[in-house]
């Protein structure tokens, strides 16, 4: 594709500008972990608390970005790279405009957490590994995916079929078999109350 012609429009407005009116340092919340492992459930709870604290958010959903931005990706390590990729990229957005974006995505791969990260700047990239084990996140199964990954309906499916690479490093740790929903939301509160971004 050639951008030789396609030149990037500065704002007037800065990130600095809108995270000020807004009462709020902007960041990105990456939830990572295996499917059923409480990304989503967490992460929404987590939004309704910021709501009470009247802090602006978004939540951007792993199912609810295939079904739109990301409707024509598949589940190969190719598409699946593309998919964190274009994830990347909207959250940029969110955190230009000021906003504490939340993310719920398996993001398997380490590698492009990593290029996420490069996306933002310093403490803009906050990764909460939503750490369950397998044999928990199969009981749990509440879309039926995990028995279909075992019976081969599903290919490509991370933790049976396709690899999960863990964090090493994650800025927080939720292990859900021994915490309870209040607990890991208030963890996650902790945290960001703790390093300013409740502050502008």
């Amino acid at each position: 594709m050639d951008n030789t012609n396609i030149i990037k429009h500065e704002h007037q407005l800065s990130k600095e500008n809108r995270a000020e009116l807004k009462g709020q340092k902007p960041c990105v919340l990456w939830f990572t972990g295996l499917s059923a492992s409480g990304k989503s459930t967490i992460a929404n709870a987590l939004e309704v608390r910021l709501f009470e604290l009247k802090k602006h958010t978004y939540l951007l959903d792993g199912d609810n970005i295939r079904l739109g931005l990301n409707t024509g990706l598949g589940f190969s390590d190719e598409d699946r790279v593309e998919n964190i990729r274009r994830i990347g990229e909207v959250s940029k957005l969110f955190v230009e405009s000021g906003m504490i974006v939340l993310t719920a995505f398996i993001s398997p791969f380490m590698e492009d957490r990593k290029l996420v990260r490069a996306l933002l700047d310093k403490d803009e990239f906050i990764e909460i590994f939503v750490d369950t084990p397998l044999n928990v996140c199969e009981k749990r199964d509440p879309k039926g995916l995990y028995v279909k990954a075992r019976e081969g309906i599903i290919e490509n499916f991370t933790g049976i079929s396709s690899p999960y690479e863990a964090p090493i490093y994650a800025e927080i740790h939720i292990e859900t078999d021994k915490m309870t929903l209040e607990e890991s939301v208030e963890k996650i509160i902790n945290y960001l109350e703790n390093r300013g971004y409740f502050n502008a």
